[in-house]
């Protein structure tokens, strides 16, 4: 298929998708409220209406939510973005087709006709069969729970209940429950033992050249990027780019680069242009700007429907009690908790992530995501696909550490329902991809890859020593990546790298800061004798600073 056609059909299915959003309804009512006004003029109807939604700004609200779609759908669409800037042309393209296709009612294709739904989710078939082998382990995982605890899936709350924890929604963390009895459904090294099992049928490794290939724990071939690709795409990166994080430090007078950045940030947000404020976040994000830019960014614009939304969710939370509830508290006991930085946001994090649970809005993602939301069937209906029900509502199982994705987000945002709009479209675009099986550069397993292919390439030594110490190096970094280095780093250093994340629409960063960790303490490294010293000498990352650490290695290292 020619590269026009797949545009063309790429446009098609943006147009549809935005056809039945709350942002076509309210350009269409704004479109014919102004036609009552005089300057718009019979014989140039068109270019007149179009006019006005672009004085009005309506057209800059359009484009960020076709800017949305593209990432977020990023993975469907096989179209090389580098080529002709398709995205800034497809911009153009897909508003004016939804601006003159405001009155039409034609259905336009919703998928690509040359591949099969599970392909948009997952090309490769073995990452598929790993992903439901997964999936079926954590759910009987949940059940067995359920059974054992007596406890049901799901059930109503009687009216005083209700009551009760509508009363106390705000200060949730104050009820002392016995949750000894619960337990995480899984932990991050219980995902890593899945990956390291993982195997391509149709690959033999022996023929692979070099020994180096069977050093790590991940023996699946993937194409990910070297550091000489790592430049090229992480350019602004570079040591001669001003960044936060390295020159807004106290001893560089911020005439120098500090005072001139922010005031171009301040014209970011003011234009309200995702794509400019995507490009801006690469070199990171002021303390004072960050929640509007991510919010930005995110296209989470916090409308009065949102707030509906957030509110029904709550409703939703006061009438019915889930298991899955109990693994949020347990979670939240377990990390947020006991953290320094976050014990102050654990009301936030029931709300949200109780919230979170009841959003079958979430359900969409499955679209492009490798995972497929667990069922469970309702009582005395087991087997019965009829009664067969997604569990929980948003088909996400929460594992421990899930709360750590919600807890860096408390310190950009006071309002819960701007806190949760953030918080969702970060899952759906980022890290719902550190948690699933999947042959997506930014998946848990290419992460996994590259941190150990630059490790073995740059520091074979201390690689090896590792290695034969019984201390692989992604035994000790898993933790890290499947958060998102939530919970290890200082606040203040997680959010810049989280701008990186965002800036680049790309999780790659988070596997070379876990690689440049390793490099900054090679010489302790490299004098440890087990697994349990490795980890000790690895044990506290609060101190470090992201941004030196990331350029020294992209940008520093011999190749």
């Amino acid at each position: 298929m020619d590269e026009g056609t797949e545009l063309s059909l790429t446009i098609a299915q943006i147009v549809q998708r935005l056809k039945g959003s709350h942002l076509h309804s309210q350009i269409e009512r704004q479109a014919k409220e102004c036609l009552h006004q005089p300057d718009i003029k019979l014989e140039s109807l068109k270019e007149d209406v179009r006019s006005f939604l672009k004085t009005s700004g309506w057209e800059r609200k359009l484009q960020n939510a076709v800017y949305r779609e593209l990432h977020v759908w990023d993975v469907t669409f096989s179209i090389n973005t580098q080529q002709l800037h398709l995205k800034g042309f497809m911009h153009t393209a897909v508003h004016n087709q939804l601006l003159s296709r405001l009155s039409t009612t034609s259905q336009l294709p919703l998928s690509h006709p040359a591949a099969p739904p599970e392909h948009l989710k997952e090309p490769l078939a073995y990452m598929r069969k790993a992903q439901a082998n997964w999936e079926k382990r954590v759910l009987k995982s949940l059940n067995s729970m359920s059974t054992e605890l007596g406890v049901p899936l799901a059930r109503k709350r009687p009216v005083l209940e209700q009551k009760e924890l509508t009363n106390k929604w705000n200060e949730m963390g104050t009820d002392e429950s016995d949750l000894s009895r619960f337990r995480p459904v899984y932990a991050p090294k219980d995902f890593l033992e899945m990956l390291i099992g993982l195997r391509n049928p149709n690959h033999d490794s022996s023929e692979d050249v070099g020994v180096r290939s069977h050093w790590g724990l991940i023996q699946v071939p993937l194409n990910v990027r070297d550091i000489p690709q790592l430049r090229r795409a992480y350019s602004e990166l570079n040591l001669a780019t001003g960044q936060l994080g390295i020159d807004d430090h106290a001893h560089i007078h911020p005439d120098l680069f500090e005072n001139e950045y922010v005031e171009v940030g301040k014209k970011v947000v003011t234009e309200q242009d995702s794509a400019a404020a995507q490009q801006y976040s690469r070199q990171g994000c002021p303390t004072g700007l960050r929640a509007e830019l991510w919010a930005l960014i995110l296209n989470s614009t916090n409308q009065p429907q949102d707030v509906m939304h957030y509110e029904q969710l709550k409703a939703g939370v006061i009438q019915h009690d889930l298991l899955v509830d109990n693994l949020i508290y347990k979670d939240v006991k377990l990390t947020a908790s006991n953290d320094d930085y976050y014990f102050v946001f654990e009301d936030f994090l029931y709300q949200v992530l109780l919230c979170f649970s009841r959003d079958t809005a979430v359900l969409e993602h499955f679209k492009y995501n490798s995972a497929t939301p667990p069922k469970s069937y309702i009582q005395g209906k087991v087997g019965n696909e009829e009664c067969a029900v997604v569990y929980p509502p948003n088909g996400v199982i929460p594992f421990h550490g899930f709360s750590m994705y919600v807890a860096p987000l408390c310190f950009l945002y006071n309002e819960p329902s701007k806190l949760y709009s953030v918080f969702r479209e970060m899952y759906i675009r980022h890290f719902f991809r550190l948690h699933s099986i999947s042959s997506s550069p930014s998946g848990i397993v290419s992460l996994c890859l590259q941190f150990e292919q630059l490790l073995q390439t740059h520091l074979p030594q201390l690689f090896y020593h590792l290695r034969q110490i019984g201390a692989q190096p992604l035994r000790i970094a898993f933790k890290w990546m499947v958060r998102a280095f939530s919970g290890y780093l200082s606040t203040d250093q997680l959010l810049l790298l989280w701008d990186r994340i965002l800036g680049y629409d790309s999780l790659e960063v988070v596997a070379v800061l876990a690689a440049a960790v390793f490099a900054f303490r090679a010489e302790n490294l490299m004098e440890v004798t087990s697994l349990a010293s490795a980890e000790a000498v690895l044990a506290d990352l609060s101190t470090l600073k992201v941004m030196p650490l990331i350029q020294i290695f992209l940008f520093a290292t011999a190749i």
